[in-house]
């Protein structure tokens, strides 16, 4: 069904119902995504202060046929928050939608808007003396109603996992402007479709999600990382085996590094210090939380000399302190603004069934030398499968350089990915930008419940009309 831009005529009556400071003014930084290469649109931009008011739009755009693009933190970087072309939605932003509600410690569990910081939303646990394990690099800027309508990521996954586990319940505007009171703090719920699942990861498709009952934990009573070199993929992926067997629960995070992001680093960031002497291929960084019974750096440190003489890792350092951990991990979190400052040809946020990750990754990396002369940047997520594999201009040259062989990268890749039954995007959702790739990678039946889910809930399609599924006219 064709969608109607916002009118003058709807503005008039949006301003009839709703408190002038829902009304906000068209400040460039709703309209752009992080990257700065895309520009959005919108015919008005509302920042509604509560469920009701979220209501009350929904109602009125349904009426008038008028979609809706649902903005957190303008964090995603596959334009699900940015509708380029098509008429002029309105945008909808939760930023004014930022309290706590409500936490239960005993129970483990806190209760918070949609428009909550979630660095606000993981001070509030600690505030308790709990923790909520969601941890990304825009953490500070990210909204837990974009988290959930993404299902992120981020370090965290292999212990705590992604956001959809870390849900318990939500309340939600749908598409019809009635609101689903399903905010409940339980583990166990078996009395029908689960509608909390359905709407998280869904992109703000199939209604918007207005606040969340979320999972805490108790905080780990001791801390530690290590950084050791491996000889390749292969060897990370048995030290991870070997780590799970030694420290079992304990470990939180287990990424891998290679040493052209390492390099980035070096180069593009001099400040930042390198814990190994000398520069690996390749190299794993691990964090361990344990309790109070339990040493850390005890851990690491056999875990370091286990994997020593089973000739997996030839060098490491284990943190002594909260400074050297930190020392260590400020390394991981400088990759992204490392690559940003060389400037990639192209991003992939890709999974892949571990068993198949020391395989793919050169194989992959062949196929795009039969492309062009390019450095491959792969670093992420080993423990659960999720690797960034960006391709970057050879030494001496510049990303316009490729402006013609970006599709094709993009294409090598995806293909690959295909071929060993991983997933095109692991951690960042579809948005407008991949939404080619879930036609040409998806399951067909899959996408056949897709359309007709979102045809069931939300037959007009003004919910962010474009993202995951194509708008049908």
């Amino acid at each position: 069904m064709t969608l109607n831009p916002v009118t003058d005529a709807l503005i008039s009556r949006l301003k009839s119902i709703l408190p002038a400071a829902t009304f906000r003014d068209p400040d460039p930084h709703y309209f752009e995504e992080p990257r700065g290469r895309v520009t959005g649109q919108a015919g008005v931009v509302l920042a509604p202060g509560n469920t009701d008011e979220v209501a009350s739009i929904v109602r009125l755009c349904a009426e008038t046929r008028t979609g809706i693009v649902p903005l957190g933190g303008g964090t995603g970087l596959v334009l699900g928050q940015v509708m380029e072309t098509g008429p002029a939605p309105v945008l909808l932003s939760l930023e004014r939608m930022t309290r706590i509600r409500a936490v239960y410690p005993e129970e483990n569990v806190l209760v918070a808007e949609a428009g909550a910081v979630l660095a606000n939303v993981q001070q509030a646990a600690l505030d308790a003396e709990r923790l909520f394990p969601l941890s990304l690099g825009a953490e500070g800027s990210c909204r837990i109603g974009g988290n959930l309508s993404t299902n992120a990521g981020g370090l965290n996954v292999l212990r705590y996992g992604n956001a959809r586990e870390l849900c318990l319940g939500l309340e939600a505007v749908l598409p019809d402007g009635s609101v689903w009171n399903g905010l409940r703090r339980l583990r166990k719920d078996n009395t029908g479709y689960d509608l909390r699942n359905l709407l998280i990861g869904a992109e703000g498709t199939l209604g918007i999600i207005t606040a969340a009952s979320l999972r805490l934990y108790p905080r780990p009573a001791r801390r530690a990382a290590a950084m050791m070199q491996v000889s390749d993929p292969a060897a990370a992926l048995s030290l991870l085996s070997m780590a799970r067997g030694l420290c079992g629960e304990t470990v939180s995070i287990f990424e891998l590094i290679s040493g052209v992001g390492l390099d980035f680093v070096a180069r593009h960031c001099p400040d930042t210090r390198l814990p190994l002497t000398a520069r690996p291929d390749w190299a794993v960084m691990i964090d361990l939380g344990t309790g109070a019974d339990q040493d850390p750096e005890a851990l690491l440190s056999a875990l370091f000399e286990q994997g020593y003489e089973a000739g997996l890792v030839q060098d490491g350092v284990v943190s002594q302190s909260e400074a050297q951990r930190y020392g260590i991990w400020e390394v991981r979190e400088m990759i992204p603004v490392a690559n940003k400052r060389v400037g990639s040809v192209s991003s992939h946020d890709i999974s892949l069934p571990l068993g198949a990750v020391a395989e793919f990754i050169p194989h992959g990396i062949k196929l795009l030398q039969q492309v062009d002369d390019f450095r491959v940047n792969c670093f992420g997520h080993l423990g659960d499968g999720n690797l960034h594999y960006n391709v970057f201009p050879a030494a001496g040259r510049t990303r316009a350089d490729y402006a013609d062989k970006i599709a094709e990268v993009q294409r090598v890749v995806h293909d690959l990915v295909a071929q060993y039954d991983g997933s095109f995007s692991a951690e960042h959702g579809v948005g407008r930008l991949k939404v080619a790739d879930l036609e040409r990678y998806g399951d067909p039946a899959r996408l056949s419940a897709m359309r007709a889910i979102k045809s069931a809930l939300d037959p007009q399609g003004i919910m962010n009309p474009g993202a995951v599924l194509r708008a049908q006219d």
